[in-house]
């Protein structure tokens, strides 16, 4: 293919003159790999972007989704339905902990916090709470690219060209550099750090905040583990002050912390959640929020009968293609114990990561489950390493994800420990190179 025909697609989150003059164009993919333009098989490190947990172009995904576009391709669910959407939210909302019952969908993971927000908002204003307007997150925090999630984020790049985002968020202090570096699971030092949000509701008074945001891993920034019992303590503080508790759990959940959710992983229920990418295994754009039942309840019971209770939803809410990839996914997850699957191939996942800590180029490495990354030594400008260790990974057949000089890696559920070991021996022999 000629490098000029690419030039009209501006790529997200791209180093897009570095790309058009060596692209990385993958043309299929099956199981655990991906297949290049050239012919090579490069093996996937990062679940595609986290997405595809039971793995790439599962047939069952592939039917379902074929049916039901010829079924019926399309319903306005602004005031009709279908009866998938349905049978997803009962799905969803056995596999959610505790009373999170109520699902809103949405179309992706950015989305799904943006509604989160609204929520939240609407939420409050119901019960005459209307002053609560005030929002918390953590710095390195990514909760997606609409105007809301970037102004949660706490990633200086994500946010420094956009001038106009929301002006009342507030950011936790992050959990990582509290504590050693190279630490396997979650720290024992740092759950302190939580406190952040009760001097948050000591200067601002408890009273103007609606909710507060955390990932319970942050993923995107580079896998922070929650100290023990941080999360804990940043739900007594909610509770006490009347504060929503947000999980952003488009990264850890359906699997990828050896439990259903992350909020189980940690024994944490949340108030609202959110979830997308491994939703419908990748295979079509979805997301969602689970919301507790008193969160619902207090929202629909303000309006009068047959009105609108939230105005707000997408042109796309549980488009008919996606409730059907969502189906059949979690009937994969179901039948292949594939969070077990997860939970039980941990171990040994950890050890070959954390065996990195041997190179002198890499300066931590941080893991959980499925989730693990590894920082590198800068070089230059920062960043400029780890876009140098992507191409030659990607030389080498393997794909993980990167942000700025951190690597990130995330197989699909269904690795085996063979996966594991050449993950991690491609990682070990390139990184030994830089």
């Amino acid at each position: 293919m000629r490098t000029n025909a690419l030039a009209h697609h501006w790529m997200p989150f791209t180093a897009n003159r570095a790309f058009l003059a060596q692209p990385r164009l993958l043309v299929r993919a099956e199981g655990m790999h991906y297949w290049s333009h050239d012919g090579r098989r490069i093996l996937d490190g990062a679940s595609g972007l986290f997405c595809c947990a039971a793995g790439h172009s599962r047939s069952e995904i592939t039917r379902a989704v074929a049916r039901q576009l010829e079924e019926l391709e399309y319903v306005p669910h602004f005031q009709f339905g279908h009866p998938n959407s349905f049978e997803l939210s009962a799905r969803l909302a056995r596999l959610t902990p505790d009373d999170l019952d109520h699902l809103f969908f949405c179309n992706s993971g950015s989305e799904a916090v943006d509604t989160a927000l609204k929520i939240a908002m609407a939420y409050h204003w119901a019960r005459g709470e209307g002053q609560r307007v005030r929002f918390v997150s953590r710095e390195r925090a990514y909760h997606g690219v609409n105007i809301g999630g970037t102004s949660l984020s706490g990633i200086m790049r994500n946010r420094e060209a956009f001038a106009a985002v929301l002006p009342e968020v507030v950011h936790l202090r992050s959990t990582v550099g509290g504590h050693p570096r190279f630490v396997r699971g979650q720290p024992e030092q740092g759950a302190e750090l939580a406190d952040d949000l009760q001097r948050f509701c000591d200067l601002y008074g408890g009273h103007t905040i609606a909710a507060c945001f955390v990932e319970p891993i942050a993923g995107s920034t580079g896998v922070l583990v929650p100290p023990q019992g941080y999360l804990q303590r940043l739900r007594e503080i909610c509770d006490r002050h009347g504060i929503l508790l947000v999980f952003d759990e488009v990264i850890c959940g359906f699997g990828r912390t050896g439990r259903a959710f992350g909020a189980d992983s940690f024994g944490v229920v949340p108030d609202l959640m959110t979830m997308a990418k491994a939703l419908t295994n990748g295979a079509q754009p979805m997301g969602a929020v689970a919301v507790r039942e008193a969160v619902w309840q207090a929202i629909a019971g303000k309006a009068p009968p047959d009105t609108i209770e939230l105005f707000h939803g997408y042109t796309f809410s549980a488009h008919p293609a996606a409730t059907a990839a969502a189906l059949a996914a979690l009937d994969i997850y179901e039948r292949e114990g594939l969070f077990e699957r997860a939970a039980a191939l941990a171990p040994a996942f950890l050890d070959r990561m954390f065996a990195l800590a041997e190179l002198p180029v890499v300066t931590d490495v941080r893991g959980y489950g499925l989730l693990a990354a590894f920082d590198l030594a800068p070089e230059g400008v920062g960043g400029a390493r780890g876009y140098r260790c992507l191409q030659r990974l990607y030389e080498k057949g393997l794909l993980i994800k990167w942000t700025g000089d951190t690597g990130i890696v995330a197989p699909p559920l269904i690795a085996e420990e063979s996966h594991i070991e050449e993950i991690g021996e491609i990682l070990r022999q390139t990184l030994a190179a830089l």
